[in-house]
C-alpha cells in the first residue's frame, strides 16, 4: 500500500534490521486538531492494514520538529504517546535529518 497526497507518503523501508512503514504528515491545514485527527486516522488504518499483510513492519508517523514541539509535547500529545502505541519520527526539515525515534 503506497499513498502519495503530496507531501505526504508512506513508504517502506528498514531500521537496523526492523522492516518499518513510515506515513509523512505535513501538518499544514489551519487546523492542526484536523491534521491530527486525519493523521492518527490513517496510522490506525494503514497499522491495521500492515498487520494482517506485513506482520513483522512496523508503522511510523513521520512529522516536522516543529509539529512535535507544538502539538506532541503539548498536553494532548503526551496523552497520545503516553501508552507507547504512536511510534514517531520527528525530523528536522532543513537539514532532512531524523531527531527522534519514538517508539
Amino acid at each position: 500500500m503506497f499513498v502519495d497526497l503530496g507531501a505526504e507518503k508512506l513508504i517502506a523501508a528498514e531500521k537496523g534490521e526492523r522492516k518499518i512503514a513510515v506515513e509523512i504528515k505535513s501538518f499544514i491545514s489551519k487546523s492542526a486538531i484536523n491534521d491530527l485527527e486525519n493523521a492518527l486516522g490513517q496510522y490506525v488504518l494503514y497499522e491495521k492494514v500492515l498487520a494482517k499483510n506485513e506482520p513483522e513492519r512496523k508503522i511510523f508517523l513521520a512529522v516536522r520538529e516543529t509539529v512535535y514541539v507544538s502539538i506532541f509535547e503539548a498536553e494532548l500529545g503526551k496523552i497520545l504517546l503516553e501508552d507507547k502505541e504512536l511510534c514517531l519520527i520527528v525530523f528536522d526539515e532543513r537539514s532532512e535529518v531524523i531527531v527522534k525515534w519514538i517508539n
